[in-house]
């Protein structure tokens, strides 16, 4: 079950990406990065044990979110993908603020959802900590990548738009690293033991891989739709 709502999640996660574009252009993307920026770390605190890995949850998400400045990069340029990463940074800074102070509130007599939301959130400031570190540095880091990519690649192939999937895939592959050693072991050091936080590290790699690959046919995809929208 947990294998085929993973498969699920991502497919919504890269076609609303898509859809996003489609439906709205560029502030499309830049809104949709956004919502994976909060729907992303409210999902990572579950942890669970699918493909054979215990993993946390908010993995297609935040692949999700790389796919969107990927698809700035490609489409709209290095200037527009920043701004993706930074609305994405605002979002996430916003959220660590307003569900820091949920936990303040004196709930009412009547209420049933505090323990809940304290449950959930008591640990989020350093995750979300942790999670915008990650995120801020190795998405900055991957629209560096791209476009340092596309300029190897444009030498090397005399064309401005080829090898789409070679920029795409080792900029993302690269900088979903960071990703998620900054983000684990900031978050979770100290709360799993460093084998446990090892192995969670190495298998949510694993689900960053297959997906950065899994969404090259979304970018060419992307890249057609805004192609036709300009013509």
């Amino acid at each position: 079950m947990n294998e085929l709502l993973l498969i699920i999640s991502l497919l919504v996660s890269f076609g609303a990406t898509v859809l996003f574009l489609k439906l709205f252009g560029k502030a499309g993307l830049f809104a949709w990065i956004g919502i994976c920026a909060v729907f992303a770390n409210i999902e990572v605190t579950i942890l669970v044990h699918a493909f054979g890995m215990d993993q946390t949850l908010g993995n297609t998400l935040f692949a999700a979110s790389f796919l969107a400045t990927d698809i700035l990069s490609e489409v709209y340029g290095k200037k527009d993908a920043d701004k993706g990463v930074y609305v994405g940074i605002i979002t996430t800074i916003l959220f660590i603020v307003l569900s820091t102070m949920w936990l303040h509130y004196i709930p009412a007599e009547s209420d049933w959802a505090m323990p809940s939301v304290k449950a959930l959130f008591s640990n989020t400031p350093r995750m979300l900590c942790a999670s915008l570190f990650g995120y801020a540095i190795s998405e900055l880091f991957d629209v560096w990548l791209y476009h340092k990519w596309w300029d190897l690649t444009e030498k090397k192939t005399g064309s401005h738009t080829k090898m789409l999937w070679f920029r795409n895939n080792f900029s993302t592959l690269i900088s979903q690293f960071v990703n998620i050693v900054i983000f684990n072991f900031g978050a979770f050091l100290g709360i799993y033991s460093l084998k446990e936080l090892v192995g969670i590290t190495a298998a949510c790699y694993v689900i960053y891989v297959a997906t950065s690959l899994l969404d090259t046919p979304f970018v060419y995809l992307a890249r057609k739709i805004a192609t036709k929208k300009e013509s």
